[in-house]
Formats: C-alpha cells, structure tokens, sequence
C-alpha cells in the first residue's frame, strides 16, 4: 500500500512534534504487526493532530477492514471509497457499547459505555428491524450485549448497528416522509450527528423484538444521519426468547 509521506504536522505550529514525524509507511507497518489494536490506534490519536489525521484516515480504515472484513467489502460496494460518518466512528461502533445514562435517550435507566471483544454483526438480523417496504436497504445489526439484572428493568440487552449508503436508503425518504423529528439534546455516541427516534416514528416491526428476543413493548432504538443504528431492550427470560424465536 502506497502512502503519502508527511513528515511534519500539517495541523498545527503549536503541536510539540515539530522536529518531524515518522513517516506513514513506518507507522503503518508498525500497526499492522499490532494487528490494528484499537486502544493504541486511540492512543497515537492523542499524541497531535497529525496523527489523529493519520488515524482517522488509514489506522481505523485497516481496523475495519480487519475486523468484519465481508462487512466491509459490501458497505463500500456502492462504489465509495469511504463510509458513511468515517472510519473511526465505525471502528467504534464495532467495538464499544454505548450503553447509557439516565435523562439520556434511555433514560429510564443507568448503565455505563463499555469495550466489548467481539461481536457479531449480521445483514440478515438487519432485515428483522426494517419495516417490509424498506427491506431493501442493507442494515447490519449485532447480537444484544447483554446486560442482566437491573433491577425494575430487568435483563437489558443493548444492540447497534450501520446502514450501507444510508443517506439514499428507503427509511431515510421515511423518515423525512413521516415528518421525523431529530433529538434536540443527544447525539451519535459514535460519529456525533443528530438522531431520529424510530419508535417515535412507528417504525419499528414486530420481527424486530422476536430477532432480539425481547419484550415487544419494550425495544427502542435510533439511527443518526449518518446511519449509524443503537438502541435497548428489555430481554425474555430464555426460554421465552426460544419460543419467540420458533415464531419468528
């Protein structure tokens, strides 16, 4: 892979590293026999400017790609040579809960944001949370982290997820269509847009609840204007959740 060498920062004179930088093709090597570790990607993110540049355009891009390879692949099969939002915020959304706080989005409840190891994202799940005329918009969804006895609200599971071209997709024109209005306080806990409530849009379906295995009165989730997805909902126990799943 070709890079365009800078070797000082192109952001800031106030930066401290202004006796020049390692070159890209150094750093890029280096983080490829880490493996792309996000915490130090996030790490070299805070030392200026420049890297924090170089991060956002290389280092999170090859974590993605490492990541969720075939996910990937198909979000920029439309051509792009970008996502929606950026790199770095899909790399966390890969790998961060966001969980939430009360007078939130969710604010019924306190839970703190977390890493997670791994989690799966599937494009068929995606289908359970879009209304029947807006399937054929590709959505890729995680399995709920799960987050079990909290009290009065009993199993949480937190689910998120990212649209492929959100920005020409079926709910998008719905969402405008129906009049949706955006949150006016909170944002993307991962790229920082402004979020729409689907349930306040009733436009939540009833498959979405039997994929999760959840209470059907009790899931809500939003997608921001980049189409990134999060929401919660309140788990069966499992043995009802493996009887919600035969109906599905």
């Amino acid at each position: 892979m070709i890079l365009t060498k800078q070797y000082r920062c192109i952001h800031s004179a106030s930066c401290r590293c202004t006796k020049g930088h390692l070159s890209e093709d150094v750093i890029f090597l280096v983080f490829q026999h880490l493996n792309w570790n996000p915490k130090l990607i996030a790490t070299l993110s805070c030392v200026c400017k420049w890297f924090d540049d170089l991060a956002k355009r290389v280092l999170w891009k090859e974590f993605c790609r490492t990541r969720a390879p075939k996910m990937m692949i198909d979000l920029q099969s439309s051509g792009s040579h970008n996502v929606d939002g950026n790199w770095r915020a899909l790399g966390k959304l890969l790998i961060y809960c966001s969980g939430c706080k009360k007078g939130g989005l969710f604010n019924s409840i306190q839970i703190p944001g977390h890493f997670v190891y791994r989690t799966r994202f599937s494009r068929t799940s995606g289908k359970s949370f879009l209304l029947p005329q807006c399937r054929t918009d590709v959505l890729y969804v995680s399995d709920p982290c799960e987050h079990l006895d909290q009290g009065e609200e009993g199993d949480v599971g937190f689910f998120r997820g990212v649209f492929k071209s959100f920005s020409v997709s079926k709910v998008r024109k719905m969402l405008i269509k129906r009049g949706a209005q955006l949150h006016p306080t909170e944002v993307c806990p991962y790229c920082k847009a402004k979020l729409w409530n689907m349930l306040q849009a009733q436009m939540i379906p009833q498959s979405a609840s039997c994929r999760l295995g959840s209470y059907e009165d009790c899931i809500e989730y939003y997608v921001c204007l980049n189409g990134h997805m999060l929401g919660i909902c309140t788990l069966l126990p499992l043995s009802d959740s493996e009887e919600a799943s035969e109906l599905e």
